[in-house]
């Protein structure tokens, strides 16, 4: 397991009993987790005086119910800076497991001794992005979503990178890479983070396990010469870490070389001193 532990403004409090209990800078929350499903043996007071608590709703979805909590914040961690919004379906706008990602990213760019452009696809709120940029490298932030584009750019700015070499795109991924690769335009380094289910702009449906192993055939194309790495980041139940092996290794590793290693990706529980696992991920990386 790949596991974030060098947090000082996140803490995974304690979980069990379907939720997990978190400190996010100055505010306990109370959020709902699939993995958590043991009993929760822990007495932290944060479980009964934390700032905020997401409910499900028994006809499906469910809110924030707040007591303190802002409307936004922000939450560091080391040369980067984010803004926190609890938002819809009990996200915050981070995933806090993604800095063992991160961490990795950054290295392989600051030891690479050139240039390095890296493609950044379904990127979310850009804590890759920032990462990535941060450490010196060209990044394209590619997601379809307008609004998560634009907090991006949010968090980019926080962060001190309003002037770095970051391309900011509102696109469909799967287009944007088949007009990449008829450019001809390439990069050093590719991090995708793919739903597991969810709709293109024309209804077209995209399913991990049906979709990716193409997904991943087109965008093999448009890595350079000479590639650093390779991650795809999962969070569909039941797909194991070593599915994502065997897809790099077939797809990537085949064509370039190198290796591939894929882990689950966790957080350190404080109360217990377990890890809580929080999806998986596959890195390929050149020798």
């Amino acid at each position: 397991m790949w596991t974030s532990d060098q947090w000082k403004d996140y803490a995974l409090l304690d979980c069990g009993g379907g939720e997990r209990l978190e400190r996010w800078g100055d505010y306990l929350l109370v959020r709902p987790d699939p993995q958590a499903i043991w009993r929760r043996e822990g007495s932290h007071p944060g479980w009964k005086n934390c700032h905020a608590r997401y409910q499900r709703s028994s006809t499906g979805g469910g809110q924030w119910v707040r007591r303190q909590v802002p409307e936004r914040w922000t939450l560091g961690y080391g040369p980067l800076t984010f803004n926190i919004k609890p938002m819809n379906f009990k996200h915050t706008g981070l995933f806090p497991e993604q800095a063992a990602n991160w961490d990795f990213a950054m290295e392989r760019i600051r030891s690479a001794g050139r240039p390095v452009s890296v493609l950044n696809l379904f990127a979310y709120t850009g804590g890759a992005t920032a990462a990535c940029a941060a450490a010196g490298a060209r990044v394209c932030h590619v997601d379809a979503a307008r609004g998560m584009v634009a907090w991006a750019r949010e968090n980019a700015a926080a962060s001190g990178l309003s002037g770095a070499p970051i391309r900011w795109i509102v696109d469909d991924c799967g287009k944007f890479v088949e007009r990449e690769i008829r450019r001809g335009r390439t990069y050093d380094a590719v991090i995708m983070d793919p739903p597991s289910y969810g709709r293109g702009p024309s209804g077209e449906i995209w399913k991990l396990e049906e979709n990716l192993p193409a997904f991943l055939e087109l965008t093999a194309q448009v890595l350079s010469d000479r590639p650093l790495f390779f991650i795809i980041n999962s969070y569909t139940t039941g797909l194991a870490p070593s599915v994502l092996t065997y897809l790099l290794e077939t797809i990537v590793t085949r064509r370039y070389g190198g290796h591939t290693e894929s882990r689950e990706l966790g957080l350190p529980v404080s109360a217990t001193g377990l890890f809580l696992p929080c999806g998986a991920a596959g890195r390929w990386v050149a020798d």
